[in-house]
């Protein structure tokens, strides 16, 4: 009964993280210019925002693993991947 009360505050941990690291990747995409995004050769503004919109939706609405595994993969990619691209085309790298 203990583990089973541990593993659902843990699922719960895992999924608001998740939640709030979606939600920064889903600002941080709106904020950038468009133009970015097609000159660091990845794909468009609007196709990012929905993809990570979607699977923001997508952790609302399931509220369990599978949704936050859903979440976890769109946002990782876009922060591991399209981010560092788009701040080196505009010159924002570190």
């Amino acid at each position: 009964m203990i583990l089973a009360d541990l593993a659902g505050v843990i699922i719960l941990a895992l999924t608001l993280i998740v939640l709030v690291v979606g939600v920064y990747s889903f600002v941080h995409a709106a904020m950038q210019r468009p133009d970015a995004y097609t000159a660091a050769d990845k794909l468009s503004k609007p196709a990012w925002l929905a993809i990570l919109g979607i699977s923001i939706l997508l952790l609302l609405l399931f509220r369990g693993v599978f949704g936050a595994a859903i979440a976890a993969v769109a946002a990782g990619v876009y922060l591991v991947d399209v981010r560092p691209r788009i701040l080196e085309v505009q010159g924002k790298s570190r």
